[in-house]
């Protein structure tokens, strides 16, 4: 990874975190890291988060794994989403307990990719297995790209 590659993940995430007020505001969630090909997510599980059974609503630990994703295959500066998820759960999770979200590049070819996104709890343990799929649209950024500097 060069120090451009990791300075330009880097603005992509604070750009496309700004931006995200479902991540950012509604479920309160951290944007931890955005590297090439790599992001890691936080989030506290609240109240609100709970079903019926008084653990974190399955939907909503697929969101944080869904939003460290996002930012893990949108950080060359491609306009990038998701065109599937499929979701393993592992273990429950209480209320008051921390999530981690790590999203990693599995493969990347043409306009697609696939990532594996792991979320584990605050003691470590793996809660949810999730395996995403993206597809690019076509040439479009998430930041501008200068006069003279080459698109993704």
């Amino acid at each position: 990874m060069t120090m451009a590659a990791a300075d330009l993940a880097a603005r992509v995430g604070a750009a496309m975190f700004a931006a995200d007020a479902a991540s950012r505001e509604f479920l309160q969630m951290e944007l931890l890291a955005c590297e090439p090909g790599r992001a890691r997510m936080r989030m506290t599980v609240r109240e609100p988060m709970l079903n019926g059974h008084r653990i974190c609503h399955g939907g909503l630990i697929t969101t944080l794994a869904d939003s460290a994703f996002a930012f893990a295959c949108n950080s060359r500066n491609e306009v990038t989403v998701a065109s599937g998820l499929s979701v393993d759960f592992l273990a429950p999770v209480k209320r008051g307990d921390v999530l981690t979200a790590d999203a990693v590049e599995v493969a990347r070819t043409g306009r697609t990719g696939v990532y594996d996104i792991v979320v584990t709890n605050r003691a470590g343990g793996r809660v949810a297995l999730v395996r995403g799929r993206c597809t690019r649209l076509g040439d479009r950024t998430v930041l501008p790209v200068a006069a003279g500097e080459d698109k993704p």
